[in-house]
């Protein structure tokens, strides 16, 4: 399942990704918020809709916006199985899956529109992991870490 999950300035562009992929019969679950709240707290947002990813991380992912990204991002990665990824291009997304199998997309919404964020959806979404032994290393190294801090 994807979950989707933004902060009142990212929420205008959480409703056009749910439009987008409504439109490509996506299915999705929208973990909040719900409506628009001038002062919500990202942090609510991203614990619900990380939690939802962390149920199951090599299936499920996600898809968060916030002003600058970098507050879902942290809370998302404070999550076992979590790997969360701040992009702001369709490069930097395309490689997050690639290299760093990552299960949530992190999304500035003050620095994109609604066009690029729907071209970056599109190039995470049609990513795949490329399984190649240098990332697969890299992967487990952090899965060790977790181990060692997730207690």
């Amino acid at each position: 399942m994807l979950y989707l999950g933004a902060d009142h300035r990212g929420f205008q562009l959480k409703e056009a990704i749910k439009r987008f992929l409504t439109e490509r019969n996506i299915a999705f679950e929208d973990a909040g918020a719900m409506a628009y709240a001038e002062g919500d707290d990202y942090v609510d947002f991203a614990r619900d809709a990380a939690e939802k990813v962390a149920a199951n991380p090599s299936i499920h992912k996600g898809i968060f916006l916030c002003g600058s990204g970098h507050g879902m991002d942290m809370v998302a990665n404070k999550f076992c199985g979590i790997r969360a990824v701040l992009c702001w291009n369709m490069q930097v997304a395309k490689q997050s899956r690639e290299h760093e199998d990552a299960n949530i997309l992190v999304l500035p919404a003050d620095w994109l529109d609604e066009a690029a964020i729907e071209e970056i959806v599109t190039i995470w979404l049609g990513t795949e992991f490329s399984g190649e032994e240098r990332h697969v290393r890299r992967l487990e190294k952090i899965a060790e870490i977790e181990t060692r801090n997730f207690k």
